[in-house]
């Protein structure tokens, strides 16, 4: 499982490294990730029960909230750096629980009431907000268009707690990236464009984060999660950000101030608390416990 984040958490950097367009990266994020999943898919689907066509709305419904995810996040990365826009997107473990209270009126629970005000000054730190001369070309735009993104990503997931997919698991994951290739292309081409024929090069580090993010790094955390304790998988999944964080430093260069590496700190650690209290006497369905294993992809 630490290896599938650590995968997931490259991702940003290879993007960055692509230099291309919101739209043109997730699109070709997706398109050269689904032959793996379909294969895979197609497989699952001889031993899985027929889908009903709520699944199938809702499916479509978190492919286009997914895609948002990918294209706000994208562009984060371009204006406050990749591993920072990694750590803002952590957001939605604040995010998700207040759709529950909202729309199921489930209660928040009360290490989610402690940990919440330190990851709101986490979140300001973080994205530089109240300094100047920080780290990104635009950090305040940039945590606007994490945030954004972790709103779509907290939608995304909520919809799978409520589809309850079991049996589905590959299926429904490659359905979500194909429904969010078209939406990406399709929004990406009305905002900044889309490049249908992007460099050897840029298309390159595009497949690698295909593989790393959509393909391998999720496979490998889905696989793992169920056999892992709560605490234990919310630990390993820090490693999402603290990875990114640490290319980003190595790779690209980036120098975040120390305000900004304080409250990453403070958003990574929140984000472990909550995640980690998430245990519920209730069997969690198959899907679930996949989906929220990653922090964006």
């Amino acid at each position: 499982m630490g290896v599938g984040a650590l995968a997931v958490s490259a991702s940003a950097v290879f993007i960055h490294l692509s230099g291309a367009s919101p739209g043109t990266a997730s699109f070709y994020r997706c398109l050269l990730a689904l032959p793996v999943l379909g294969a895979l898919a197609v497989r699952e689907r001889r031993k899985a029960e027929p889908w009903t066509a709520r699944q199938a709305w809702l499916t479509v419904v978190a492919g286009a909230l997914f895609a948002g995810d990918m294209l706000w996040w994208t562009q984060a990365i371009f204006e406050v750096g990749a591993g920072l826009s990694t750590v803002l997107v952590n957001a939605q473990v604040l995010i998700v629980p207040l759709l529950a209270l909202g729309i199921d009126h489930e209660r928040l629970r009360f290490r989610y009431l402690v940990v919440l005000p330190a990851m709101l000054v986490g979140i300001v730190l973080t994205g530089g907000v109240l300094e100047r001369g920080v780290s990104g070309p635009d950090p305040t735009w940039g945590t606007i268009n994490a945030l954004l993104a972790a709103i779509c990503y907290s939608g995304f997931l909520y919809l799978l707690r409520r589809g309850g997919q079991q049996g589905h698991v590959v299926g429904t994951y490659t359905a979500i990236i194909a429904v969010s290739a078209v939406v990406s292309l399709v929004a990406g081409a009305l905002w900044r464009g889309v490049d249908l024929t992007p460099s050897w090069p840029a298309l390159s580090w595009l497949a690698v984060s295909a593989l790393c993010g959509q393909v391998l790094g999720w496979l490998l955390v889905a696989w793992a999660s169920p056999a892992l304790a709560s605490d234990t998988a919310a630990a390993l999944l820090m490693l999402t950000p603290v990875g990114s964080l640490v290319l980003s430093y190595f790779v690209l260069r980036e120098r975040p101030s120390a305000w900004q590496l304080a409250g990453a700190v403070m958003m990574i650690v929140g984000a472990y608390f909550v995640a980690a209290d998430r245990s519920s006497p209730s069997p969690k369905p198959e899907w679930e416990s996949d989906s929220e294993s990653t922090s964006n992809s």
